[in-house]
């Protein structure tokens, strides 16, 4: 069974704003079969910043969402549910999850429901939190 890969909202700007390939770095930590995944909030947001956000968060979230339709990432819905997206990945969250995010509070959050975490080190590569 593939693992999911849920890609929180900061992560998915850390290309725009570090320069780092999240995608190669996922290939290289997560060693089983694996399909990455947004939550649709996780939409709004970057559209939301991609319009009103000082110009480099504006780049990185322009940038990540032409990294999402490239890569086709798979949108997790949660259907109208007025829940934050925080909220939102830690109700998918399960053992066979990775969660890739720089949110403190969601990494406690998720930990507690089995899911692995995945960070950003020293602004240039990816790595297995625990």
């Amino acid at each position: 069974m593939k693992k999911k890969v849920i890609l929180d909202t900061n992560f998915l700007l850390i290309p725009g704003q570090f320069m780092v390939d999240i995608f190669t770095e996922l290939a290289r930590i997560v060693n089983e079969p694996f399909e990455m995944c947004i939550v649709d909030q996780s939409m709004i947001e970057l559209n939301k910043l991609a319009a009103t956000a000082k110009e480099k968060d504006r780049f990185a979230a322009k940038l990540a969402l032409v990294l999402i339709r490239q890569k086709n990432l798979k949108t997790l819905h949660s259907f109208g549910n007025k829940k934050s997206v925080d909220d939102i990945i830690v109700t998918k969250a399960d053992a066979n999850t990775y969660v890739a995010t720089q949110d403190k509070a969601l990494r406690e959050r998720v930990k507690e429901k089995g899911a692995k975490i995945i960070g950003l080190r020293q602004q240039k590569y990816l790595m297995m939190m625990s």
